[in-house]
């Protein structure tokens, strides 16, 4: 029994490590792609392996945060009000995925997936057009609220959403951009935890050492993140999304 549980915990930080490194790379943490490895290697309800990704994701988005802001600082003030505006919309897209019918929620987040992977295809085809005003900043408070609403009611998929909007509404640096992502997964990411966890719905003992590889690749992945070419990941990117949706719709 103590040597099953060893390389049942030993699995676990390699598959952190994996995640999280590629998460770095991607500026989203790794819970957008340990959900339905979840689902499908370890037999995990949706919602159980919502709750158990968001144990991994937590403490990468933190030093992702820290990582992309060292790389490309921005105002700390700026990260602080869309990260607390998050918070407002997180608790109650929470409290509906953790109420909601296990297949009904799968089926939500794979239709999720989806729309994201159409985005970042057309994306990489298409390009902002040129002169058109930014927004003002004062609605940036909007994007937390936004991002929340996907972090709570997925776990994950905030950054992915936010960093778009910053980009072609706010007209930010995709660098930066990314950076201010993070800041609004985090106190979505906590306030998801704790509601996920006051339901029941986390494997602490799979989901800490998943934790702790993610902590010990994420730094690199983001480094990765800086040196290849951004078309390139939002390709691969995109037809991971379309992969992973196909197979969370099948897996019921």
């Amino acid at each position: 029994m103590e040597l099953a549980m060893l390389g049942q915990i030993l699995e676990a930080l390699a598959l952190g490590g994996l995640l999280g490194g590629i998460g770095g790379l991607l500026g989203i943490g790794g819970g957008i792609l340990a959900i339905p490895v979840l689902v499908m290697l370890y037999g995990m309800n949706q919602a159980l392996a919502q709750g158990t990704a968001l144990v991994m994701m937590t403490p990468n988005v933190l030093i992702g945060f820290w990582r992309y802001r060292q790389r490309n600082p921005f105002p700390l003030r700026t990260a602080l009000l869309i990260g607390l505006c998050s918070v407002i919309s997180t608790y109650p897209a929470a409290r509906l995925a953790v109420n909601m019918d296990a297949g009904l929620l799968k089926q939500c987040f794979a239709a999720f997936l989806l729309l994201l992977a159409a985005y970042f295809l057309l994306d990489s085809r298409l390009r902002q057009a040129a002169g058109r005003p930014a927004w003002p900043e004062t609605l940036l408070p909007l994007v937390g609220v936004v991002g929340g609403l996907f972090a709570g009611l997925f776990s994950v998929g905030a950054g992915i959403v936010a960093a778009p909007i910053l980009v072609k509404g706010f007209g930010k640096k995709q660098a930066v951009a990314q950076g201010l992502a993070l800041a609004l997964v985090v106190p979505g990411a906590v306030v998801a935890l704790w509601t996920y966890g006051r339901a029941g719905h986390i494997d602490w003992q799979l989901g800490l050492p998943m934790a702790l590889g993610g902590v010990c690749t994420v730094s690199q992945g983001v480094a990765w993140a800086h040196r290849l070419p951004e078309s390139r990941l939002k390709q691969l990117f995109a037809l991971m999304l379309i992969v992973t949706a196909l197979l969370m719709s099948r897996h019921t």
